[in-house]
């Protein structure tokens, strides 16, 4: 039987997950990928996601699937992977042509979130209203990230159940407006978990290491992970990095260590999740499950 599944049959489900600090409930996408369960020719997306989700979906192997001007590639076993991000609205729309077939036109609605606004005070002012020539280093930085973004390999790191890198207090959020010492800044891009000086830092899930530097003028230390099909992980402030660029880390390998450097007032993990350069909200990436 052929079509489009939209419902939580099929090993897939939707539950509450609720800020602690009282934001609106989101609901949360959760994938169990048993092929042993799916039709061979089903296509299978949830019927709405909240903005900054980590979409899964089911398509028959060999299908071409076009979302957001791209085309996704297809695991062996019929997945895909995409982000929406944090300012999309409306639904995310996906075009699914099997092999053989015709093509399916997915829509996705696209849930919008109510974004906080964070006050950061006691940053060093140079780093808030930086003179010409360090405005000019953080742009050549913000390229050479944007650069290793662009690519992804084949790896099925995307597909754990990502765990935390460090235990600790969420201090910052992932999307909050931030207003350094009284300054408007940019939307806030990952989740700030503060932890100690020097705590292990581990790889939420396997994957490639493909961008490894120890100063960074914004980020300070900081640690790319490639996790496959165009999510990835960044890791911020680190005080020191135990892996190079070409190194595979398996889930729970120690990669680096908690500190502030770069633009912190603190020691702690920024951990943001990307799909190319797309920014994706890593704590609905852990409610998964």
């Amino acid at each position: 039987m052929r079509g489009i599944l939209r419902s939580p049959s099929v090993s897939l489900f939707f539950s509450k997950y609720r800020w602690s600090v009282g934001l609106a409930a989101l609901y949360i996408v959760c994938f169990t990928l048993a092929p042993a369960a799916w039709a061979g020719d089903a296509v299978v997306f949830p019927a709405h996601v909240p903005q900054g989700a980590m979409v899964i979906g089911r398509v028959p192997p060999n299908s071409d699937v076009r979302y957001a001007q791209r085309t996704l590639r297809v695991t062996d076993y019929g997945t895909v992977v995409f982000g929406v991000g944090r300012d999309a609205s409306g639904a995310a729309t996906v075009r699914v042509t099997a092999p053989g077939a015709g093509t399916r036109t997915v829509r996705i609605a696209i849930d919008p979130r109510d974004w906080p606004i964070q006050r950061v005070d006691g940053v060093p002012p140079k780093t808030v209203s930086p003179p010409p020539a360090i405005a000019a280093r953080i742009h050549r930085e913000q390229a050479r990230v944007s650069r290793v973004r662009a690519t992804s390999d084949d790896g099925l790191g995307f597909a754990q159940h990502f765990i935390w890198p460090v235990k600790g207090r969420i201090s910052g959020r992932f999307a909050s407006r931030r207003i350094y010492n009284g300054t408007p800044g940019s939307v806030h891009s990952g989740m700030d978990i503060a932890a100690a000086p020097g705590a292990p830092v581990q790889a939420p899930a396997a994957g490639r290491v493909i961008f490894a530097d120890p100063d960074l003028y914004l980020t300070g230390g900081t640690i790319l992970i490639d996790h496959g099909y165009g999510i990835g992980s960044n890791f911020l402030h680190l005080s020191r990095l135990d892996v190079r660029v070409g190194d595979h880390v398996e889930q729970g390998e120690i990669i680096g260590r908690v500190g502030s450097t770069g633009r912190a007032t603190g020691p702690h993990l920024h951990w943001g999740m990307t799909w190319y350069n797309v920014r994706i909200d890593p704590s609905l990436v852990l409610g998964r499950g």
